[in-house]
């Protein structure tokens, strides 16, 4: 149960406060809004801060979210996304408490986790107290991936962790806090409203898409590994019913398998857009739970694709989201998944020891 139910805990917090919620549409009690539970208990709430997809979650990735006003409540909104990554002091000179409630899906290049870190930032300058309302992590069941190398840092991957780190979003920021990973090893003074009856083995189904292509369980459990797609020629079903379901290419030789990407709410101009992209369905999968990062997809692609094409078309983007510069290398070079996974090891096996210091849920 979602940190956000636990009302007895937090609302006292928040009495009498001025109140900032970073917020968007997986922050719900039930079908309530936070934001709208919190004004109902007669909370004080000044503004709303939006991160990546915006207060509403509708917005394609990377877009332009414009700052602007919620019809229902009349509260400002803020946006935390593009040039205005972080709350400035303007931001905050009218807030007390600030209170982050959003669904996460536990993989580094997810960019509600840089939205945090840049909040925890501003409340550790500015001397603002932060309430975390903990949520489970649907992949919080296994660590993998390559830990990100430090001149690999952007949006896209902020800290040095795998791509898939098993944490929820309250052990994340008692992390960030505890390594010193804000500026000028700067320390935020937050308190985590725990989730309850949860551990990193319980199975959690999310009752909201957390962003526009993110609309199942599968496609949330085969995120971590078809996301490196992104930063190459292949689709991954953007522009379908089913993105982050399967994935294809014009040029792949047939397969038995076919879909045509076209525009749609949430990805307005999606690669390979009216085009039959042969590939593979990997809805079969849902019935089992991923318990590693599948590197098959990748090398499958590349030896399918051949000569045909580019593969990764974006280099810059493709090590931003792998954290390292070898991913590509090792992928050109021919290596296989057993080969990739090995160089991982000595990464997660340090990260692992990290880690264990902020868990709360064991």
């Amino acid at each position: 149960i979602p940190g956000a139910y636990s009302t007895q805990i937090y609302l006292p917090l928040l009495k009498g406060k001025k109140v900032a919620l970073v917020v968007n549409h997986t922050s719900v009690i039930g079908r309530t809004h936070v934001a709208d539970s919190l004004l109902a208990h007669g909370i004080k709430i000044q503004k709303i801060f939006a991160p990546e997809h915006g207060f509403r979650g509708d917005a394609d990735a990377g877009a332009h979210i414009a700052n602007g006003m919620d019809k229902k409540t009349g509260l400002p909104i803020v946006s935390l996304y593009g040039a205005h990554k972080k709350p400035t002091i303007e931001d905050l000179k009218d807030v007390d408490v600030v209170v982050f409630d959003i669904q996460d899906v536990g993989v580094r290049f997810y960019t509600y986790l840089s939205t945090l870190h840049y909040v925890m930032e501003a409340c550790a300058e500015h001397h603002k107290r932060l309430i975390i309302l903990d949520r489970p992590n649907p992949n919080a069941h296994y660590v993998d991936g390559p830990v990100l190398e430090r001149e690999y840092t952007s949006f896209v991957g902020m800290h040095p962790v795998p791509i898939v780190y098993g944490m929820t979003i309250g052990e994340y920021a008692k992390m960030i806090n505890g390594e010193f990973w804000l500026k000028d090893s700067l320390q935020c003074q937050f308190q985590v409203i725990p989730c309850k009856n949860y551990t990193h083995k319980s199975k959690y189904s999310l009752p909201i898409p957390p962003s526009p292509n993110l609309k199942s369980d599968l496609a949330i459990s085969l995120y971590p590994s078809l996301c490196l797609f992104e930063a190459t020629t292949i689709s991954v079903g953007r522009g379908t019913s089913r993105p982050f379901e399967q994935y294809g290419h014009p040029r792949f030789p047939f397969t038995g398998y076919s879909f045509i990407p076209k525009p749609q709410p949430g990805a307005k101009n999606p690669p390979h857009v009216d085009r039959i992209c042969n590939g593979y369905d990997l809805s079969k999968m849902a019935q089992t739970r991923t318990y590693e990062l599948n590197l098959f997809y990748l090398t499958n692609a590349r030896d399918l694709l051949g000569d045909s094409a580019v593969f990764i078309d974006q280099n810059a983007f493709f090590n931003r989201l792998a954290g390292n510069g070898s991913l590509k290398e090792q992928l050109y070079k021919g290596w296989g998944s057993k080969e990739i996974r090995a160089s991982w090891k000595p990464g997660i096996d340090q990260f692992l020891n990290i880690r264990k210091k902020y868990l709360i849920y064991r």
